[in-house]
């Protein structure tokens, strides 16, 4: 048993037989809570002055000016003009590439922008060489700037037929509410000095098969990249759905259980071990729970228990594939007449993704969840590393080892635990500056994490671990 605890199996069952009934409690209250946008649970983080701040600061009205920019340029189709200075997608990068040299001006050199571009060959949706172009801006952090997290929105657009680059596709919702969001968080950040890197990214080709956001990924991998989090906002634009309800205080984030990534090898461990509610982008969807619903965002996060939506797919997609943790952020509830829509009026009803059908305090709300989100993963301690089970002998005690980190504001572990049963982790363990604990409870029954803290108080995602002989 750990010298930093002296709870035994009896008090740790009691606790366990405690939290069942607290759940069953916070089951009834746990709606009212949600609407409230207040933070519940054990591993909640109340947000700091200085993100307070930082939240503050997002403004609806400059989200909307950057969305019916965007819409303005008529076309954003990842096949028209690269060369038109008003209509199409070169003319929307180039406009994009400028409103980040300009957020980045401030930032006393810590930001960069590229463009970051390469000819895709003809394939699926693509019938000649073509040019993709991401434009990229990177907050390099101060004190772990290896240490990676991205958020990404796609500026291009389709019309009804995915291959028609001439027509009219203001794409609106989708997906220049999830530019402008990334923009935005750009502006407010790009002044703040954060201890890992941020990058945030406006991506092309999403429409013709996700291609901006493979080349990135791919990119990253190839230079060994520690993202450590990935988050796309895709369709973030309108908090009313196709029947007219309006649901403008939730979004909704799409994080996969069983990893796209997964090996064989690792697939035989997961079923034998469980943990196909514990990928690491599940750990993030607890995160984002846990940082960005409260009083300062005034949203609830409702995490679906998926890749995408049904059949669907998007920009983390390339980056889940390569093993990185990733998830969407979507709007409640989409209103299909209004994306990926012909412009053109029907019995009445107008059809299109029209800027006049976005709620753009709502799109700033959702940017207060994406702010607070990576911002607080900036400020705390990266997830654990190497984090195991130890299961050489048989025993009801369960034995958790982890690799220390490297970041100097490091001050100690937790070890969280949960039954199986549950979704979101009940219980706290601090265990100090170690890299080795002993909780007298079996591995059998309940699941085991470990997550980071730093001198400030915040804390890292949580870490699944896996077992060690």
């Amino acid at each position: 048993m750990s010298q930093q605890t002296g709870t035994s199996r009896r008090t740790v069952l009691a606790a366990a037989a405690a939290a069942t009934t607290a759940g069953a409690v916070g089951l009834q209250a746990g709606p009212a809570a949600a609407r409230d946008g207040a933070a519940a649970g054990p591993t909640a983080q109340e947000p700091p002055r200085e993100l307070r701040a930082v939240l503050r600061e997002i403004d609806h009205r400059r989200i909307e000016a950057t969305v019916r920019r965007l819409a303005a340029f008529g076309t954003r189709h990842t096949l028209s003009s690269q060369d038109d200075p008003v209509r199409g997608i070169g003319a929307a990068r180039d406009w994009i590439l400028a409103e980040m040299r300009r957020h980045a001006r401030p930032s006393g050199g810590r930001m960069s922008v590229e463009l970051q571009s390469y000819v895709q060959e003809p394939g699926p949706r693509v019938p000649t060489p073509a040019r993709i172009t991401n434009v990229v801006a990177t907050l390099r952090g101060s004190a772990s700037p290896d240490r990676l997290y991205v958020v990404s929105g796609h500026y291009d657009s389709r019309a009804s037929d995915v291959m028609d680059f001439t027509s009219d596709a203001p794409g609106a919702d989708d997906d220049a509410s999830g530019v402008a969001l990334v923009m935005e968080l750009a502006r407010v950040l790009a002044t703040r000095r954060l201890g890992a890197t941020l990058v945030f990214a406006a991506v092309a080709g999403e429409e013709q098969g996700l291609l901006g956001a493979a080349h990135m990924a791919e990119q990253f991998k190839q230079r060994k990249a520690d993202v450590q989090a990935m988050f796309t906002n895709d369709i973030v634009g309108s908090s009313t759905a196709d029947d007219g309800t309006r649901d403008p205080r939730t979004i909704r984030l799409f994080a996969e259980g069983v990893p796209s990534s997964e090996t064989p090898e690792e697939a035989a461990v997961r079923r034998s071990v469980g943990g196909e509610n514990d990928s690491p982008s599940r750990q993030l969807a607890r995160f984002v729970q846990d940082v960005a619903v409260n009083d300062a965002t005034g949203m609830r996060v409702r995490v679906v228990y998926r890749r995408d939506r049904y059949l669907r797919g998007g920009d983390h997609i390339p980056f889940l594939e390569r093993a990185y943790p990733a998830a969407r952020f979507t709007e409640p509830a989409e209103d299909f007449a209004h994306q990926h829509q012909d412009v053109r009026v029907v019995d009445g009803k107008q059809y299109g993704d029209l800027p006049e059908f976005c709620d753009f305090p709502f799109v700033a709300r959702v940017a207060r969840v994406n702010a607070a989100t990576l911002w607080s993963l900036a400020q705390a301690p990266g997830t654990p590393r190497g984090a195991k089970i130890l299961t050489a002998a048989l025993t009801n005690e369960t034995e958790l080892v982890w690799e220390r980190g490297t970041e100097a504001d490091l001050a100690g572990y937790e070890i969280v635990w949960r039954e199986t049963t549950d979704a979101d982790w009940t219980h706290v363990i601090d265990v100090g500056d170690t890299t080795r604990h002993t909780v007298e409870l079996s591995k059998d029954n309940v699941f085991f994490g470990v997550r980071a803290v730093g001198r400030s108080g915040l804390r890292s995602p949580v870490a699944f671990p896996a077992p060690q002989r």
